[in-house]
């Protein structure tokens, strides 16, 4: 009997990115001949990746099994679960299933990048499913900082996996009904192999605010500054909240300026798609701005992480072209800086606050991802055998663990998993079975995953230390010196200052061509060496600095 268990095969969950960060989000599914990827999201740099613009996932493993991918289901429409599709489409051409408003927001994306012909998509209603190869996938309601999130039940034959997107419980949304908590606990009578749910707020305890309380905030501010022009800061894709500053303008009767790109593009869609309302001309353009008093204008804005090239920290900076921010200026930051942002976030207040603006980044903004009381609700309705933490930091996944042990999943069946691990999951037994690459690949400008580690190391060294590039001419046959050796430095002393010790430099390198010339060596790879080598242990002892030394030997007939 036991014989025949073991041959069941279970279903492969591969998580590709996501996991031990927030961001790039994307999970595969694999059954037999059947593949299925949740979400294709992008992360942004950390400090340490100098130069790179965005990173994207590693795809080789789907690039390698192409014929099984059926498709990219989307949860919802922010650059940490959309981010990459215009990247990874041109290797992985397949169908894009999501909500409307989702959906609205990658055909944006794709037009930018010219895939909007080549790509096939499908906008999916709540409620509905889809059948790809052996899976199907029911699209669920849940709430979120943007409209039309959706968890996803994705039924396999070995059993039922239901993936929660970003999600939290909102009584009173402020677009749509509420979370569909009816169907997640039929889901969970029906019996629940496995959830994947959200991490990132599960180290807060209690339930998360509904958007609305933010509302209410907005018009006590724009109330209680009636005299002053108003700057509201938040992401572009958050809708909600967008359409609720246009709502407390209406009221107070302001005009209502829209200044960066990603958040014109996105306002553009959601209104045209019905998820937000507009008051008749309410909206002015930039250029109109002079026509209208400073206490009849509300300009929102993007820039509230302080990315150094979005609107608002460009104000700060005086070096944005249409608006320069002045005194009395009322500027509200609507977010909570990502980990790793909070300096460029404080260094806009800062900039702000000394050009006599006043700023407000107490209670504007909730989170959209659901507290641990919300999560443990989620597992109490859908009851699953295996729990496998999603959308966070190691730290915040660990904490997830404790939460599910509490919610009565047993400690073997709750999987913190790293990207680019193969877990297999079936009644009879669940683990991690083997790898696949996930490293992550940088985009520098146009170019994809030119840009390695080796590159980043260079670029760290000399941002840390400079460069030194030495150039000695030789005589073709004799190798006999004939100018030389200069030396350029580029951020390592300031020459005009040093110039004993680059007069010493000279010296160093002479000595060791002479060295190499006396032994009658005549290979340049060996002579090279020898010049770093012994320019590096003179300016090491001299300076207690490593630069970076480039030796170039040029010959002359």
């Amino acid at each position: 009997m036991k014989e025949e268990n073991t041959n069941k095969k279970g279903v492969k969950v591969i998580p590709l990115g996501g996991l031990e960060q927030i961001g790039m989000n994307i999970t595969a599914f694999e059954y037999e001949d059947s593949i299925i990827v949740v979400d294709c999201g992008l992360s942004f740099p950390e400090d340490d990746m100098l130069g790179i613009d965005l990173v994207i996932p590693d795809v080789t493993y789907l690039k390698e099994n192409i014929s099984k991918v059926k498709g990219f289901v989307i949860t919802h429409g922010h650059e940490d679960h959309i981010g990459s599709l215009p990247y990874i489409l041109r290797d992985i051409n397949v169908p894009i299933y999501a909500t409307k408003l989702t959906i609205g927001i990658i055909e944006n994306k794709l037009k930018e990048h010219n895939l909007l012909k080549s790509t096939k998509r499908k906008v999916i209603k709540y409620g509905q499913s889809i059948n790809l190869g052996v899976f199907r996938i029911e699209f669920i309601r849940t709430n979120h900082s943007i409209a039309d999130a959706a968890a996803l039940a994705i039924f396999t034959p070995a059993g039922l996996i239901i993936h929660t997107g970003d999600f939290k419980v909102d009584y009173t949304p402020v677009f749509g009904s509420t979370i569909d908590l009816p169907r997640f606990a039929e889901l969970g009578k029906k019996g629940v192999l496995a959830l994947m749910c959200d991490s990132t707020n599960v180290e807060r305890p209690g339930y998360t605010m509904s958007e609305r309380t933010v509302g209410k905030t907005f018009d006590n501010i724009f109330a209680e500054n009636n005299k002053n022009r108003i700057i509201v800061a938040t992401f572009a894709s958050n809708v909600d909240r967008i359409q609720q500053i246009i709502n407390s303008a209406d009221k107070y009767g302001r005009k209502v300026v829209v200044e960066g790109r990603s958040m014109v593009n996105i306002i553009a869609t959601a209104s045209e798609l019905g998820y937000i309302t507009m008051p008749n001309n309410i909206m002015i353009d930039i250029e109109q701005m002079k026509n209208y008093p400073d206490e009849k204008l509300v300009l929102i804005t993007t820039g509230s992480q302080g990315e150094a090239m979005a609107a608002l920290p460009r104000m700060a900076a005086s070096i944005h072209k249409k608006i320069s921010i002045k005194p009395g200026d009322t500027v509200i930051f609507s977010s909570t800086p990502i980990p790793g942002n909070e300096k460029s976030v404080f260094k806009v207040i800062n900039d702000l606050s000394m050009k006599g603006a006043k700023v407000i980044f107490q209670d504007t903004h909730v989170s959209g991802h659901a507290c641990q009381e919300e999560i443990k609700l989620i597992y109490a309705l859908t009851k699953p055998k295996y729990a496998i933490p999603v959308h966070g930091e190691y730290r915040h996944l660990i904490k997830h663990k404790e939460v599910a042990q509490a919610m009565g999943v047993p400690k073997d069946n709750v999987f913190v998993i790293s990207s680019g691990d193969v877990l297999e999951l079936s009644d009879e037994r669940a683990g991690v079975v083997g790898k696949v690459p996930a490293q992550g690949i940088f985009v520098d400008g146009l170019g994809v995953g030119d840009v390695g580690n080796i590159v980043l190391r260079d670029r760290q060294h000399l941002s840390e230390n400079g460069l030194l590039i030495v150039v000695v001419t030789l005589e073709k046959y004799t190798n006999q010196v004939l100018s030389g050796p200069d030396i350029v430095s580029r951020g390592f002393v300031y020459v005009r200052e040093s110039e004993n010790l680059m007069d010493e430099a000279k010296n160093v390198v002479s000595d060791a061509l002479d060295k190499c010339l006396s032994k009658n060596t005549t290979d340049w790879g060996k002579m090279k060496n020898e010049i770093k080598d012994s320019l590096s242990d003179y300016l090491w002892k001299k300076t207690k600095r490593n630069p970076m030394i480039l030796p170039i030997i040029m010959e002359v007939n």
